[in-house]
């Protein structure tokens, strides 16, 4: 058995043990939890809501699928998707239960509360057998998991044969000038936002700071293909600022 006591990650820009980071993301999110929603519109001006539609316009949900919803949150991507199922079932996973509790507040839960589970759980240990779902989405999340490789692993695991994977992430503008003028906006106006709406600047430097540290389209694809997923490919949102990945496990 290999020893991973020494190995190391990111947590933003500092470099921590690997045994550290899924607690601190947790403490993140615990600290964001009940203005997660609110600063998410507010940071991205209303664009996130366009990217997730984006996410489902290519996923084209169908009825009766089965859906992971992994780093799942408030329940935004499980909401849309039954929405455009029609009929369905998802299960929202999150490594942090208040995340949850917020999702369940929501009144789109409880109007689909039959078709709803919602799950606290590790997206490098999920808690499901193999081939037990059609569809697993990730949004704004595989970025702070502490090995996404193990994470898509995962996610091609407990897919079934013909099961689609798809990641909405933030990613890098293939424009030099566009990403210093994006750059200076995160840098200086996300975090300034956190503290006024959230009361948590920290939180929102470290999310800011992992974007940066989060690998581009191209190696990013190169890991979903490593996976074991077919077909594998990917979208800009918002000239990169956003990206959606897709894969099939065939």
């Amino acid at each position: 058995m290999s020893d991973d006591s020494g190995k190391t990650t990111h947590f933003g820009y500092a470099e921590i043990p690997e045994t550290e980071k899924a607690g601190r993301v947790r403490g993140v999110f615990q600290s964001v939890a009940s203005k997660y929603d609110v600063m998410n519109d507010a940071m991205s001006l209303g664009i996130h809501r366009l990217w997730k539609d984006a996410m489902m316009d290519w996923l084209a949900p169908r009825p009766g699928q089965r859906l992971l919803d992994v780093a799942g949150g408030t329940g935004d991507i499980a909401f849309r998707f039954l929405g455009r199922a029609g009929q369905g079932h998802a299960t929202v996973l999150d490594l942090t239960e208040p995340m949850l509790i917020e999702g369940r507040k929501r009144a789109e839960a409880e109007a689909k509360a039959d078709s709803l589970d919602w799950v606290v759980g590790d997206a490098m240990a999920l808690p499901f057998a193999d081939n037990s779902f059609d569809v697993y989405t990730i949004s704004f999340g595989i970025r702070n998991v502490t090995r996404p490789q193990k994470a898509l692993d995962e996610a091609f695991r407990v897919l079934r044969p013909g099961g689609r994977l798809m990641v909405l992430e933030f990613s890098q503008i293939p424009n030099d000038l566009m990403q210093k003028v994006y750059d200076l906006y995160s840098f200086n106006i996300i975090p300034r936002m956190g503290q006024v709406i959230a009361g948590d600047r920290d939180s929102y430097q470290y999310l800011v700071e992992s974007i940066r540290r989060f690998p581009d389209q191209e190696t990013f694809l190169g890991m979903v293909q490593a996976a074991g997923f077919e077909q594998a490919r990917y979208r800009n949102l918002s000239m990169g600022i956003a990206c959606l990945h897709s894969g099939w496990k065939l």
